[in-house]
């Protein structure tokens, strides 16, 4: 039947591609649904008054040189058939977590995070070693293990409330979908990626990831539709039965691997099984603004990659009262990398947690929405100009997206970035066939979309 599949992915994001390279592999007939014409979900880019711009990635994380064969990088090339040298990465310069009163400084060396800690926290030493020792012990591959708290497990070792939170605070930007705290195994996840291994940025940006998993998904066989939206999932009892598209047409297939997010999948299922999905979703969404400046970054005093900040007394990392929340957030260079030459744009990423609800009340008038994110833009400027040279001389072009472009690419209830907060780490659903991949499974990050999605393909398609 010339409608039925293998597999067939919803969301054409990291994860999907992914698990669609992974089950192309091994001879699987396998078609990815993308509803968009661009692939990448929120990890793509686009061109705009002839700028190019990435979406969703400021690094990509767990960065290893080609040696370290057993890393989680090199672990899904070698899945997905791919040289080190596809994604064409460079190392970060450095990046830095700047709290009142206190800045850590990092490289892809943790030695020098180790060395920042003792010399801010020296008493702090001793729990800080045993902490990581844990860390690095930890399976969080382990698909059985329950959730628990990582405030509680981290205060067990660190009593310095400030050493916590500067922790915690990029962990939590770059990863948690969780108010004011995170799943200890999310914790480790990130930390492991960011702090023991690292930024990098692909050299073209984001679509050098995106165009390497195309190429081979393509290669290997594999058929992809964009502009195809998913209208329902039809079942019946525990199975899906059929895939109905927007434009009406029935496709069928023995196992079905979902990115569009948990309770968003199960939202699209006829009969509905869930009365109310949203009221599980996620809330934790943000406002981005990319600055394109006259010259490098460095040229007028900022060679940090990443700036993770706070400017209150204490971090509070939870939905925003308004429109934006600017008392932290993310300062991200592009072109602060170790390039061997420069990029084509200078460019300046600033990040701040948002609130959907009310960008939402403002979406039916045009005129209000676009005062309110100028508004917006102003604020996030003031707020880093405390921290950075000043730099708004030097903007000549500015574009932002809120929570709304976010909900609109992804699909995802509230604009969640990170999705829901209780994570489906096995991938099932109620229904035998249907799987989760991507944010809500809960491996975390580009590289953890991907290893979501070769995981969950070999454990529910390939086995």
């Amino acid at each position: 039947m010339a409608n039925h599949y293998d597999v067939i992915i919803i969301g054409a994001g990291m994860s999907g591609l992914a698990a669609g390279v992974r089950c192309a592999y091994y001879d699987k007939t396998v078609l990815i649904l993308e509803k968009h014409y661009m692939y990448g979900g929120l990890n793509s880019f686009y061109t705009k008054d002839g700028y190019s711009f990435d979406v969703g990635l400021h690094a990509m994380t767990n960065f290893v040189p080609k040696t370290a064969r057993r890393a989680p990088l090199n672990k899904l090339l070698r899945q997905l058939k791919l040289p080190y040298e596809a994604f064409d990465l460079r190392e970060q310069n450095y990046s830095e977590i700047l709290f009142p009163n206190c800045r850590l400084r990092f490289t892809n060396n943790f030695d020098e995070l180790v060395a920042q800690v003792r010399l801010h926290f020296p008493d702090q030493m001793e729990g800080f070693h045993n902490l990581v020792d844990i860390i690095l012990s930890y399976d969080e591959l382990n698909l059985q293990r329950k959730p628990v708290s990582a405030r509680n497990i981290v205060s067990r070792y660190l009593s310095n409330p400030l050493l916590i939170d500067m922790l915690f605070c990029p962990l939590m930007y770059y990863g948690s979908a969780i108010e004011d705290d995170m799943e200890f195994g999310q914790f480790v996840i990130m930390f492991k990626s960011i702090f023991n291994e690292g930024f990098a940025r692909p050299w073209q940006g984001v679509r050098q990831i995106t165009s390497a998993l195309v190429r081979q998904y393509r290669k290997q066989g594999g058929e992809m539709r964009m502009r195809a939206g998913v209208r329902s999932l039809k079942c019946t009892d525990d199975r899906i039965q059929a895939v109905e598209l927007e434009d009406g047409e029935i496709l069928t297939a023995d196992k079905i691997l979902s990115s569009a997010g948990y309770y968003e999948t199960l939202a699209l299922i006829d009969p509905l099984p869930v009365t109310n999905p949203q009221s599980n979703a996620g809330v934790m969404t943000f406002i981005e603004t990319i600055f394109v400046l006259d010259q490098p970054p460095a040229d007028w005093g900022h060679d940090a990659t990443i700036t993770f900040y706070n400017l209150g007394e204490q971090f509070r990392y939870r939905k925003a009262e308004g429109l934006v929340d600017v008392k932290s957030g993310v300062i991200c260079s592009p072109n602060n990398y170790q390039y061997d030459r420069p990029l084509k744009d200078n460019l300046l990423r600033l990040t701040c947690i948002s609130n959907f609800e009310v960008w939402q009340s403002l979406q039916s008038d045009s005129e209000a929405y676009y005062a309110a994110k100028e508004r917006v833009i102003r604020q996030m400027i003031d707020a880093v100009e405390q921290l950075i040279p000043p730099f708004r001389d030097h903007v000549i072009y500015t574009d932002a997206f809120t929570p709304l472009t976010i909900q609109r690419y992804t699909g995802h209830i509230n604009g969640a970035v990170y999705g829901a907060p209780d994570k489906v780490k096995d991938g099932r659903t109620p229904f035998k066939n249907l799987f989760i991949i991507g944010t809500d499974q809960g491996f975390l990050g580009i590289v953890g979309a991907m290893l979501s999605g070769i995981s969950m393909a070999n454990l529910h398609v390939l086995q």
